[in-house]
């Protein structure tokens, strides 16, 4: 049986070339499509942890996707902070999006409160603010906008010169001091959050309940640094499963209808020798396993190609867009080689019966 299968598609290798690259297109849509948003999520995360502080602390009414939008709360309320038990180190950073190219959070940061929080920063090259109009990137963003110390980036229309390049994982990808951003995004003395260092990350819950018993701060959005991470997952972030689910049914959808059209005609070509192949004894449950082990080994096929093509496109991407990592787990590999397989035995299943259900008279007259 295995050498009629391998037989039955090098007979006709367009088509099965065909039907492996519909496969391929299927799971690279898939672990591309998912593997950007979670790389992205994840990289996100991994920048939040690394400012190194244990609890948030942000205007009333903030959310994860509008707490960065603007600064709305005086910056004395660092002060405030500060006073309380615990705390060894409070930061406020005044933080605003730009879409130039991407979309990017930009913070300005008061330099040495921001280190106090989460340790100095580590410059490959330059060093730290030496005027109002100096930028800190890091060294994604420097390799990725071929950036060097001096280099000149326009801003908020505003010219700015790049004073060091970081390494990454400390919040933003382009930091400013919090006095110029202030000033640009016309918020004199006010921040969009306030990162706190505390004496223990077990006294978290502890100064969580503090901050809040603060007069004028009940309302305001305050979480242990753990829960805000946490957060930061497909399930909690809006429509994001729902944008996963609809690429999976794509995907789904386009491998299904390429395998079911390639079946059905393959059977409909096959006519006279099923017809034969029933005549000589072979029953309908034959015939349906010869159809699905074809379709089986396409599949297999088209997984390979689908994810050879994925991980080489998401070090292409990576290569030349650092800033947009690609995140493949073992998981969605596996995930996306279970969907391919589904959609394309599920395409070749009327194929399949409709084959065994032929009347081998009828077949072997079939012209």
């Amino acid at each position: 049986m295995n050498k009629m299968i391998v037989a039955n598609l090098a007979y006709r290798p367009i088509r099965s070339l065909i039907s492996i690259i519909a496969v391929a297109i299927e799971v690279t849509l898939i672990l591309l499509i998912v593997g950007l948003a979670l790389g992205i999520l994840d990289d996100s995360k991994t920048r939040q942890q690394g400012i190194g502080a244990d609890v948030l602390v942000r205007p009333p009414g903030s959310s994860m996707l509008n707490a960065f939008n603007s600064a709305s709360v005086s910056v004395k309320v660092a002060d405030v902070l500060a006073k309380q038990p615990h705390v060894r180190a409070v930061t406020p950073v005044a933080m605003h999006v730009t879409s130039t190219t991407n979309i990017e959070i930009i913070y300005g940061i008061d330099l040495r409160s921001f280190e106090a929080v989460g340790g100095p920063f580590h410059y490959i090259a330059g060093g730290p603010f030496q005027g109002p109009d100096d930028m800190l990137v890091d060294d994604y963003y420097a390799g990725g906008n071929k950036v060097r110390v001096g280099s000149t980036i326009d801003l908020f229309n505003h010219k700015f010169r790049v004073a060091g390049i970081v390494e990454h994982g400390r919040g933003a990808r382009r930091f400013i001091q919090i006095s110029t951003m202030q000033d640009l995004i016309d918020a004199p003395g006010k921040a969009s959050a306030f990162y706190v260092k505390l004496d223990d990350p077990n006294n978290a819950a502890t100064a969580v309940d503090q901050f809040k018993a603060i007069p004028g701060m009940s309302d305001y959005s305050i979480m242990p640094m753990r829960d805000v991470i946490s957060l930061m997952s497909p399930d909690r972030i809006p429509m994001l499963s729902t944008f996963i689910n609809i690429v999976i049914g794509i995907s789904v959808v386009i491998g299904f209808m390429v395998i079911f059209q390639s079946m059905y005609t393959a059977v409909m070509e096959r006519t006279r020798e099923i017809g034969i192949l029933k005549s000589l004894g072979a029953s309908k449950f034959y015939i349906v396993r010869v159809i699905l082990r074809e379709t089986l080994l396409l599949a297999i096929a088209g997984i390979f190609l689908g994810i050879l093509v994925s991980f080489l496109a998401g070090r292409g991407i990576h290569y030349k867009i650092p800033t947009m990592p690609v995140e493949f787990s073992g998981w969605w590999v596996l995930r996306a080689t279970v969907i391919a397989v589904v959609g394309a035995m599920l395409g070749a299943i009327y194929p399949a019966f409709k084959a065994a259900q032929k009347d081998p008279i009828d077949a072997l007259a079939y012209e």
